[in-house]
């Protein structure tokens, strides 16, 4: 598996306000995501574990499911599993200052990790990388389904998808019951996310409301449902304390930015936002 990643970035954010045929792809099939985030990436438990022990709790998000056969919450029904929610954990998206496929620089979502000077990721390799960023789009070739490369390749021109073969030693797809516990996790108390619900169907949920889910997912057994009480607060407190410099980037990049979509100022005003509080240099495309 061979790809072109200088100058895109396509599965790294939110291009759809720049495309001239915006995708649907991840709104098709049975449940619809209560948020309306574009490209996010489904974290494993390990990767959550890793988030968490490296102070970085608050650069994770949840995704939850409208499904009418659920548990209603704050007058909303979400996909559960025996009454319990269930969720996907991704990483956050904040309003920045990008340039993608030789664009003008655009104020779009994008993930909490990409530099918008040079449009690569600041954890790419470190032990923080989620497992999903490392091998895509190799699931997507083994399972014959479209790649971002290829939306991108169709929308913008150019040659993204260098090479089709997947790769070899790629991890289990962690598909249907194997995906319990391991990357679709279960919130143990609908009770406790009273408020949250709502807030998530709002895209406005706190730093709190995205700690329990960060903490569910520590906690989770995985293969089961159940999750390990003491080892869900213990992680719960652990994400509360989390104040990085992906979080105050992101309250800073929100306070910012403009319309979605709209003009943008140059993007090393990242050395500002990002740099000046912490943020790691990428590397470059050799490394």
């Amino acid at each position: 598996m061979e790809v072109n990643c200088e100058g895109c970035a396509g599965c790294c954010l939110d291009w759809r306000a720049i495309a001239p045929d915006p995708s649907d792809h991840e709104r098709r099939g049975p449940r619809t995501p209560l948020d309306d985030t574009y490209n996010l990436v489904p974290l494993t438990r390990d990767d959550a574990r890793a988030f968490l022990d490296a102070g970085l709790a608050d650069a994770l998000t949840p995704r939850l499911w409208r499904d009418d056969d659920g548990v209603e919450i704050d007058g909303v029904s979400v996909a559960a599993i025996d009454g319990r929610p269930v969720f996907f954990l991704g990483l956050r998206k904040a309003p920045k200052p990008v340039g993608p496929f030789d664009t003008d620089s655009t104020w779009l979502p994008t993930c909490a990790f990409l530099d918008p000077t040079t449009l690569r990721c600041r954890i790419h390799g470190d032990e923080t990388y989620p497992t999903e960023c490392a091998e895509y789009p190799g699931h997507n070739l083994e399972l014959g389904s479209e790649t971002e490369c290829e939306r991108v390749e169709a929308a913008f021109g150019g040659d993204r998808l260098l090479d089709s073969e997947p790769p070899d030693g790629l991890s289990a797809l962690l598909l249907g019951p194997q995906a319990i516990g391991q990357k679709v996790f279960v919130f143990p108390d609908p009770d406790r996310l009273a408020g949250v619900v709502a807030r998530a169907e709002s895209e406005d949920l706190t730093d709190d409301d995205r700690a329990l889910f960060a903490a569910a997912a520590v906690a989770a057994a995985p293969g089961t449902t159940t999750t390990d009480d003491e080892r869900f607060e213990a992680a719960l407190a652990e994400a509360r304390a989390a104040d990085s410099w992906v979080g105050r980037a992101i309250d800073e990049w929100e306070s910012r930015a403009g319309e979605l979509g709209a003009d943008a100022p140059d993007p090393e005003v990242a050395e500002r936002v990002e740099d000046a509080r912490g943020a790691p240099e990428t590397r470059g495309w050799g490394a």
